[in-house]
């Protein structure tokens, strides 16, 4: 058995999986058989174990046609299987344990349950993140994905994989398989080949559950039910020629590959769209009822953070066309209200205003779609980040909680995420967490509050530990990489990324274009207000010394009342306070340009700060004790680059002032979250459009926005029957508030609603 216990949550889930429709013992079965395959073939190559693995799952997981598809394509998804990501399983070879618990519970034969027992006990020793977690994590300072208790967490995941799905609709299958067997043999490109093979039987599968869907079908039905077979006969044996056939084509790769994030959609399905269209093979409506049914089959998948599509911005060889897929989105989206896809619009100064219309109605209509990406500041930002050319620069997508990687050209999986207020509480402790009295400063010698003469002293020893942590992220991140390396090649990913293929190696055995990586940092502003109050209050205005404010934190500030009061009412970011927002940028700028310069000494690609929070802002902020910007013990910590709730009391123009004042060249992504009223929204919309496009101008890079009512939200956690369409925006996913935890929602609640 392992010594680290990965049982537990993985990953950000509000979505209500939809459970397999196969039944117990045939999930067993399945799973037994991958685990059989994995066993048997120890002593082949990764490719080749990794292909006879694919075989047990493939196509025997894919699921009946419902009743609304309009393309063919669902899975299920078991405790035990392949993948990328822990939203829809986990890395490589995995193992979701409390999911196989759970599935064991279920069962009431003996035999069986110690069937499950033994599959449990194989994968301890053999789940790819297991292994890894078993090499990295200890008792101080670095913690599994997720438990907070720790200032540096870290995980072996593939998030954000976005394929060339051009090479994919130009290619087709015979083409990818000719491409294959015009490459030199070696053991990886034989099980890309095999793969392929594998995929044309996906493909058949669904021809065959059209056909058994056909047995029941009415005569309207019948009509789709028919293109459909005869599209799928077609993407079998030849590439696509139309936008039905290439829509088809892309989704089933991706659900072949477990990719969950798509990309720029606008620029792989335009080009189809325009050409049916100005044929007059296909009708706008027809098309729009398509695009609704992707839509439908994404929100399907519930992976919660993810399902990105991207559409418009630079770099598009065909922007009239682009702009029709774009224009069909915008519509679809503003018609289904669903939490995915994640749908994103990259604009810029040349982005047609009909466009930038339809986003705006989108957004004021309560859908929190499509979030919104300044190409006049990310293009240049990546340009520097990644050190890359402006063409490559422009082919920029954001997933997740906004991390951004190169389509088809590049990682970036953020496997580490930082706790900046609890490395700060370090460094005024001794080295000690205080809310657990663990000592957590590694090698690092800490000196005692006394010992700090000035502000600088406090802010270099802080500089020292973040360091510490710095450097400890970075191996922790490539080691990630090596032991997923050690045990998978991502066959059905490899095909599709720059230049696996031509140079004959797996994703991460040098095969990738660009191995670069994402480091999420959360509670930066609560850090930087945390050092301006006791820049102001102990050192210029010597009100306090730094024991009483430690002091007063240490008690969660109880009997402290007064001291908490100075602390609240100290000035704090989001205020459009220069030396407030100097303060934190100084720090932000630290620890992004540390981050990124170790990227660059360890040889990767790019290794860059997310600015972030998911809801892990509020799950460590469970674990975070009471911080010197007054914020409470257990309390949320602040979202992403904003403010913390309450703090941001000057309106959203000196908001959005602060916002802007970060560089985006230092990070990979930052989520920039507001809300407005709908009656500012739409009474307003000419004041709130000039607001935004200054910001956009002064260096915005990015704006989600959430659209309610003032009281609305409070009425939804007293009566959350009557809310059951109220969207929120989170973090960089949106989701139905009334799915959410209480502890989220109310870290929502304190965020500042503008009206």
């Amino acid at each position: 058995m392992a010594k680290i216990n990965v049982e537990g949550v993985q990953n950000v889930s509000v979505s209500k999986k939809i459970p397999s429709e196969k039944s117990l013992e045939e999930q067993l079965e399945i799973m037994e058989a991958y685990t059989k395959a994995h066993r048997e073939s120890s002593n082949q190559s990764k490719s080749i174990r990794e292909l006879n693995c694919l075989k047990t799952i493939f196509p025997v997981l894919f699921r009946h046609i419902e009743d609304q598809d309009l393309i063919a394509g669902r899975l299920d998804f078991l405790p035990i299987g392949f993948g990328s990501v822990t939203s829809i399983g986990g890395v490589g070879h995995y193992c979701v344990f409390h999911e196989l618990r759970a599935f064991g519970e279920k069962l009431d034969d003996p035999q069986k349950k110690e069937r499950v027992k033994a599959l449990y006990d194989y994968w301890q020793d053999n789940d790819v993140k297991s292994i890894y977690c078993q090499e990295v994590l200890n008792d101080t300072t670095t913690g599994r994905f997720i438990d907070c208790r720790y200032p540096l967490m870290a995980t072996a995941r593939l998030s954000g994989m976005m394929l060339d799905y051009q090479k994919l609709v130009n290619l087709g299958v015979p083409g990818l398989l000719e491409l294959l067997e015009n490459t030199q043999k070696n053991d990886f490109i034989a099980a890309c080949t095999e793969t392929i093979h594998l995929f044309e039987k996906n493909i058949s599968r669904q021809i065959e559950l059209v056909a058994q869907a056909m047995e029941t079908a009415d005569t309207e039905r019948m009509k789709d039910l028919i293109l459909m077979k005869k599209d799928l006969e077609v993407i079998l044996v030849r590439k696509p020629e139309t936008f039905h056939q290439a829509l088809q084509l892309f989704w089933l790769y991706a659900l072949s590959a477990g990719c969950i994030n798509y990309g720029r959609m606008d620029t792989v399905l335009g080009p189809f769209l325009k050409n049916d269209l100005d044929s007059g093979l296909l009708t706008w409506d027809e098309a729009r009822r398509y695009v609704y049914s992707l839509w439908t089959m994404i929100e399907n998948r519930r992976t919660t953070v993810n399902g990105r599509i991207i559409v418009g911005g630079q770099g598009r060889k065909n922007p009239e066309a682009a702009d029709l897929f774009t224009r069909l989105c915008l519509e679809v989206c503003q018609m289904t209200r669903y939490v995915e896809p994640q749908f994103t619009l990259r604009f810029d100064r040349s982005t047609p205003e009909d466009i930038k219309e339809m986003a705006y109605d989108c957004i004021a209509g309560g859908a929190t779609y499509p979030t919104l990406y300044n190409d006049d500041v990310n293009v240049p930002a990546v340009e520097y980040a990644m050190r890359l050319p402006k063409e490559i620069a422009e082919q920029y997508v954001p997933f997740g909680c906004t991390e951004f990687v190169i389509q088809g050209k590049s990682v970036g999986t953020p496997n580490v995420l930082l706790n900046l207020v609890k490395i700060l509480q370090l460094a005024l402790n001794q080295g000690y967490d205080p809310m657990d009295h663990v000592y957590k400063a590694g090698t690092v010698s800490v000196m005692s509050l006394d010992e700090y003469k000035s502000f600088d002293d406090l802010y270099d020893q802080y500089k020292r530990l973040l360091d510490y942590y710095f450097d400890l992220s970075i191996q922790a991140h490539l080691h990630s990489f090596k032991v997923m390396n050690q045990e998978v090649s991502f066959l059905f990913t490899s095909i599709l990324m720059d230049d696996c293929i031509a140079r004959q190696k797996p994703l991460l055995d040098g095969g990738v274009e660009i191995l670069g990586g994402t480091n999420e940092t959360y509670g930066n502003i609560n850090a930087s207000d945390t050092l301006y109050a006791i820049k102001q209050l102990v050192f210029e205005e010597k009100k306090y010394s730094l024991q009483e404010l430690n002091q007063a934190a240490l008690h969660d500030f109880e009997g402290y009342e007064l001291i908490r009061k100075d602390l609240l009412d100290a000035p704090k970011y989001g205020n459009d306070i220069e030396e407030v927002d100097n303060l934190a940028n100084d720090l932000y700028e630290y620890v992004a340009k540390g981050i990124r310069q170790r990227g660059i000494d360890a040889n990767l690609g790019y290794y860059l700060i997310v600015i972030s929070n998911n809801q892990t802002n509020t799950d460590w902020g469970h674990e975070t004790d009471a911080s010197l910007d007054g914020r409470k013990r257990g309390v949320y910590l602040n979202p992403a680059n904003n403010p913390q709730g309450g703090a941001a009391k000057s309106g959203p123009t000196a908001c959005l002032n602060s916002l802007c004042k970060f560089k985006a060249k230092y990070h990979g992504g930052s989520v920039q979250n507001m809300k407005f009223t709908r009656r500012m929204m739409n009474e307003d919309r000419e004041k709130v459009k000039a607001l935004w496009r200054t910001y956009f101008r002064k260096g915005g890079c990015q704006l989600m926005v959430t659209v309610a009512d003032p009281g609305e939200l409070e009425d939804a956690v007293k009566h959350p029957e009557n809310h059951g369409d109220l969207i929120v925006r989170v973090a960089g996913y949106s989701a139905v508030f009334v799915n959410l935890g209480q502890d989220v929602q109310q870290e929502l609640l304190s965020r500042e609603l503008y009206d």
